[in-house]
């Protein structure tokens, strides 16, 4: 089993706590602000805090299933493990992302994603699909924060 690391770091103006409060909600505003990516996620076991699981809907119809593995405010810091996915299904097993938003000198941050991929048996990842999933979160993250720089006052 080959196990992947990829990891996205991108500066932001904008505190670790205003990032983390909007990517807090990145549930209702994804589907909002990226629609020709996420059509829809849903929660659909716990209260949406640790241990709960949520169902992602893509525009394209695929659908991933994460589980949330902790929250902390205190760190800026979010985990959740993709353990189900209709279009992945014989690539991966499971991929842990984490999420952190770190204070920068100028009291902006740093937003940094690094995810661990571990594929199904002798299944390798290829370059181009790793720079895919880096784009991917790359944009993501930008539209989310352009989100809580248009609307300052919401987070």
């Amino acid at each position: 089993m080959d196990v992947v690391s990829m990891e996205v770091e991108i500066t932001s103006s904008l505190s670790p706590s205003k990032l983390f409060n909007v990517f807090s909600d990145f549930d209702t505003i994804a589907p909002k602000v990226i629609p020709q990516v996420y059509k829809s996620i849903a929660l659909i076991q716990g209260d949406g805090g640790v241990g709960s699981i949520k169902s992602v809907t893509f525009h394209d119809g695929a659908t991933w299933k994460l589980k949330i593995d902790s929250i902390d405010t205190s760190e800026y810091l979010f985990s959740y493990t993709l353990f189900e996915s209709d279009d992945l299904s014989g690539i991966m097993d499971t991929a842990t992302h984490h999420i952190k938003f770190i204070p920068s000198t100028n009291g902006g941050s740093v937003y940094k994603h690094t995810t661990l991929v571990k594929c199904k048996g002798d299944a390798k990842l290829t370059d181009d699909f790793i720079n895919l999933c880096k784009e991917a979160l790359k944009n993501s993250f930008n539209a989310l924060e352009s989100y809580a720089i248009d609307h300052p006052n919401a987070y």
